[in-house]
């Protein structure tokens, strides 16, 4: 895995997300409450990207190029 960056949601993608994940992006973005915005996290995992919520929601590369959203197993409500 490799580590990526860090942003709010609303605010730009940095240049280091990958065009294929940016409009899947900003419509989970569009789904957001209003008030304090969570941060997204992008990794890199076998070579494709993920970007992670701090909720848990994920979007990530499918193998045909696709972005999917996708959301991480195991949270609680207290953790998102």
């Amino acid at each position: 895995m490799q580590l990526g960056t860090r942003w709010t949601a609303g605010s730009q993608p940095p240049a280091s997300v990958p065009a294929e994940l940016r409009e899947t992006i900003a419509k989970v973005e569009e789904h957001l409450p209003e008030g304090p915005k969570p941060g997204w996290t992008l990794t890199w995992l076998e070579g494709r990207p993920i970007a992670e919520l701090d909720t848990g929601v994920t979007v990530s590369l499918a193998p045909d190029g696709e972005a999917v959203v996708g959301h991480i197993d195991g949270m609680d409500d207290d953790e998102r």
